[in-house]
């Protein structure tokens, strides 16, 4: 049987097909996409709830830790708190090796963003057309960066599921049950990241514009109940006092969030959007998403407000917009509709998205296989279960290539120590007799001759591993050289004094 005709058989209007191809791609991304995408959904995720289990604080948030400043620092510690659980339940099953306990959470978090597709389709599915419905689904479920960030730990891309379902609940009934859930599940996702409380007030702001008082009441007695839960009562046990931390937040953000450079491009979060959609199709989208305000505006006025306040924040990065994607999609892709009844823009449209397909389904391959901070990773990996405790590491990076911050937590030893080498001037210990257990060399740059220099003082110098980086990230880096993702080599000294 032909290729053609075994496809034939297949359902493409159907949503369990449209979730199966997003499971798949999403399984692919969890196994091969190993490592982090950023700093955030690492070292402020998996190294603090992790090192929590372990009885450490990474990131000295807890105030009976020695080190701490014993204030709020503005962290949420619900999702964190939630992945320390995790973490507890791995090491009560016996799950140890680093690699192992990430590649079960990325599946988990992969097959938890399911519910992106699911909500995404049955949410156009209800204000516009199957489909409308068929078209996002397909949308939410291969866009290039979604299974890559689907099997990640960041807030911004976690919290949506919970966004999305309080959405649906809403429209599809809007009962005084849903209304309430609906806070609820909305208000979990404030808790997961405290800026979508914009996006919630958006929710309410539509309320207060139709005169619905009583829906709004209910909406916002579910988002304050659930919130209390998870903010108050939690931060109450830590801190000794309800919401510290949202307060710890809000406090940091009106004092040093100003001192952030301002915002000068100020349609930053609209290319972001319409550059996920890639070009033409993110113009089309755009189109769609103001043309949909006026018939959708209980989606349109969250959605607009989440971005412009982000837009007008002076602290900005692409990532932080990725949460409202979604609804960006729905709202392109029905209020796009309209204008397909013209035989230009309905030519426009289809010729658009074959481009999309023919320059989404490459990158779609390439970020699910991404390694991403690969080098890293692996350099760290390199001295899991090595014997040693309290790991003495020099990062040495006298050439162009500057030392990053190294994941502890993939070579399971929070009390290893780092000293950076950044400078030739720099004696070769950095400190007066200061004795290390390694050295990772970063870059290739003069690698032999630095090499060489450390022999004088540890003749049984020997190779570890050579870390190379991942496809991508060398192409990130030679796109952006402020992109450190470096070559490292790992040399344990054999130092024995110890």
């Amino acid at each position: 049987m032909s290729i053609s005709k075994k496809l034939a058989f297949i359902d493409f209007n159907s949503l369990k097909t449209i979730l199966f191809f997003g499971l798949i791609v999403r399984l692919i991304a969890a196994v091969f996409s190993q490592g982090y995408g950023m700093h955030d959904d690492h070292f402020l995720i998996i190294e603090a709830s992790s090192s929590w289990t372990d009885g450490y604080d990474y990131n000295n948030w807890l105030p009976w830790t020695d080190g701490s400043r014993g204030v709020p620092e503005g962290h949420s510690f619900t999702y964190v708190g939630l992945n320390y659980i995790y973490f507890e339940c791995m090491q009560f099953f016996g799950f140890s090796d680093p690699k192992t306990l990430m590649l079960i959470n990325r599946v988990l978090h992969g097959v938890f963003s399911l519910l992106i597709i699911y909500f995404g389709y049955k949410i156009t599915e209800k204000i516009a057309t199957k489909k409308n419905a068929v078209t996002v689904g397909w949308l939410l479920a291969l866009v290039s960066v979604f299974p890559f960030l689907s099997v990640r730990n960041l807030v911004e891309i976690t919290s949506i599921p919970f966004l999305m379902w309080g959405v649906w609940l809403i429209i599809d009934k809007g009962t005084t049950k849903s209304l309430f859930y609906a806070g609820l599940l909305v208000g979990l996702a404030v808790s997961f990241r405290y800026q979508i409380a914009v996006f919630t007030l958006g929710i309410g702001l539509y309320f207060l514009i139709k005169k619905e008082l009583k829906s709004l009441f209910v909406f916002g007695l579910g988002s304050f109940v659930m919130f209390a839960l998870t903010q108050g009562v939690v931060d109450y046990f830590i801190w000794g006092y309800p919401f510290a931390e949202f307060i710890g937040y809000a406090t940091y953000n009106a004092t040093e969030g100003t001192k952030y450079l301002p915002n000068s491009n100020y349609f930053m979060y609209f290319w972001v959007l319409m550059g996920v959609l890639l070009f033409p199709l993110g113009l089309l989208a755009m189109v769609g998403f103001f043309k949909s305000a006026k018939r959708h505006l209980f989606l349109f006025i969250p959605t607009l407000a989440f971005i412009l306040f982000h837009t007008f924040f002076p602290n900005r990065q692409e990532r932080f917009v990725f949460t409202v994607l979604p609804f960006f999609i729905i709202l392109g892709v029905v209020g796009y509709e309209k204008l397909k009844g013209k035989q230009f823009f309905a030519k426009l449209w289809k010729g658009s998205m074959v481009a999309f397909w023919v320059l989404n389904i490459p990158l779609l391959f390439f970020l699910s296989i991404h390694y991403s901070k690969e080098s890293r990773v692996e350099a760290m990996y390199a001295l899991y279960e090595n014997g040693l405790e309290n790991e003495r590491i020099l990062l040495e990076g006298t050439r162009s290539t500057k030392p990053s911050m190294m994941p502890k937590f993939y070579a399971d030893s929070w009390y290893c120590s780092f000293i950076e080498r950044t400078e030739p001037t720099q004696s070769l210990t950095v400190l007066d007799n200061q004795q290390y257990d390694y050295i990772f060399f970063f870059g290739k740059e003069d690698l032999e001759s630095r090499i060489k220099s450390y022999l004088s003082l540890y003749p049984q110098l020997t190779l570890v591993k050579k870390c190379e980086p991942s496809f991508l990230d060398e192409v990130a880096r030679k796109i952006n050289p402020r992109n450190s993702n470096q070559y490292i080599e790992v040399w344990k000294t054999n130092f024995k004094s110890r």
